[in-house]
């Protein structure tokens, strides 16, 4: 059965709005992509709500106008500095006089993992089952229809702010958009570019973002340990502004067009000069390509450093055979596959969404795993609901939508 999936993405440096036609057989074909600069975000975080509606209200308009689909309801993605995770354990008794296991004996014990004192300012994001454990065996994926005395279950929980929370959903609803739910983006991206060998043998998932780097770690088949790390690709951009003296979009473009992270890469005098802008209108200087990469280099190697201590944290440090898989866009910078590998002696590799049809090629790199996970995280846990409808068959309530959308619009051009 085919199904339309939506997927927002939003970052700090863009938002991307997915619309996706899925099968169950998992195969994805992209209908519509709506990209945008990200406004009133930092660090993942919304902190100025009127920009980040425009942003996003933008964004879904332009998937809308490119696959025909009206948009009623996405999986948006969550991250940030305020997110934390932690794990617990839920213990109950079978309540069947025959003790055979049931889904609700599942839901009891996952209740009871949830039993566990959270600040009022926190609000559970995901609850998510690793492992069970029936009468002391462990490792059990489903123990459904299993007979058993007593069921125990491992969870990972993820917590964010409320008002972090609560924001971003705002936000989104004023774009006129309903949240299907709200997607941890690390299990998102794993959810593109990681295989079930990958999560069953052990791998750690880093996305470098814009503002943020999001950890996950994957052991068994479930996941074990999730973090977000405050740094992101901004942050090498605005390093370059700083020592180079250039202003920020000159560095990005810097930073895209020759930038490098690799240790060993050496310049040839000749090529080392690069002629940019400076601060001053009018006024042009030489920018050292060699300093250039130096500069990125060493944020590189912070950040290498922060992914690596957090890995050792974990104490999943010897349970991660298939190593490091990087995504997001900022894993494109060059060499940094290499420095990583070198630094942390672990197996790295770029994670790119595949099994993509239709709009595939626009979007088969590393930024747009975020996106494309949510819609498979759609199609995994999600009901056989629809989050679009071709525009020729849109309901009245999908005028409202757009109504709202227009009047939102009106507000940004009027004093």
């Amino acid at each position: 059965m085919n199904r339309t999936i939506v997927g927002i993405d939003v970052g700090t440096t863009k938002i991307c709005t997915l619309v996706a036609e899925v099968h169950d057989t998992g195969k994805v074909n992209i209908l519509g992509v709506g990209l945008t600069p990200s406004k009133g975000l930092d660090k993942g975080v919304v902190v100025n709500i009127d920009e980040a509606v425009n942003a996003i209200a933008t964004s879904v308009e332009k998937a809308e106008r490119l696959s025909g689909y009206r948009i009623g309801t996405a999986y948006v993605g969550i991250a940030g500095r305020h997110i934390s995770s932690l794990n617990s354990r839920g213990v109950v008794a079978i309540s069947r006089p025959d003790h055979e296991i049931t889904r609700t004996d599942v839901a009891r014990a996952v209740e009871a993992a949830q039993a566990i004192a959270i600040p009022t300012q926190r609000e559970v994001i995901h609850v998510i089952p690793r492992a069970y454990i029936v009468d002391g065996h462990e490792g059990i994926r489903d123990p459904v229809g299993m007979a058993g005395y007593r069921l125990e279950v491992e969870t990972h929980i993820v917590t964010g702010e409320v008002m972090a929370i609560q924001n971003l959903i705002k936000s989104v609803e004023r774009a006129g958009v309903g949240i299907d739910d709200l997607v941890l983006q690390p299990l998102a991206s794993g959810a593109a570019v990681l295989t079930e060998e990958d999560k069953n043998r052990g791998v750690v998932l880093v996305d470098i973002g814009g503002g943020t780097t999001d950890i996950a770690i994957f052991i068994g088949g479930g996941i074990w340990h999730t973090v977000v790390l405050p740094i992101g690709g901004a942050h090498f951009t605005n390093d370059l502004v700083y020592v180079l003296h250039t202003p920020h979009n000159t560095a990005e473009y810097l930073k895209l067009k020759y930038g490098s992270a690799s240790p060993t890469e050496t310049i040839p005098e000749e090529l080392d000069g690069i002629d940019t802008d400076t601060f001053s209108p009018g006024e042009r200087q030489q920018v050292s390509r060699q300093l250039l990469n130096e500069i990125l280099l060493s944020r590189a190697e912070q950040l290498i450093e922060m992914i690596g201590a957090e890995i050792r944290r974990s104490g999943y440090e010897g349970l991660l055979p298939a190593g490091i898989v990087l995504t997001g866009g900022s894993a494109q910078l060059p060499g940094l596959e290499e420095l990583t590998r070198d630094l942390l002696g672990m197996p790295v590799r770029i994670g790119v969404p595949g099994n993509l049809t239709g709009l595939a090629e626009a979007i088969d790199s590393p930024p747009y795993a975020t996106g494309v996970g949510l819609v498979r995280w759609g199609l995994r846990h999600g009901l056989t609901t629809t989050s679009g409808h071709p525009i020729s068959e849109q309901s009245q309530g999908n005028w409202k939508q757009t109504y709202d959308r227009f009047k939102m619009w009106l507000r940004e051009f009027l004093p």
